[in-house]
């Protein structure tokens, strides 16, 4: 059994670290866009929880997150 996160299609998700990510690593997020989702989560935690967006909502928390 697979313990890779997967899109709902069934395709094996793939990873990108943030540029804006600490270099130690101790704030890192990664993120996995697929068609219409983009999923987000914890680098040093590759198999706990992530979040889901769909593109209006990834729009949205990248907008609120760039004033912040």
């Amino acid at each position: 059994m697979s313990q890779k996160p997967l899109a709902s299609d069934g395709t094996e998700l793939e990873w990108f670290k943030s540029s804006h990510s600490n270099p130690d690593g101790a704030a890192c997020i990664e993120i996995a866009p697929v068609l219409g989702t983009v999923h987000i989560r914890d680098s040093k935690h590759s198999l706990g929880p992530q979040l889901a967006f769909d593109a209006q909502q990834w729009a949205a928390f990248v907008s609120y997150a760039a004033d912040h």
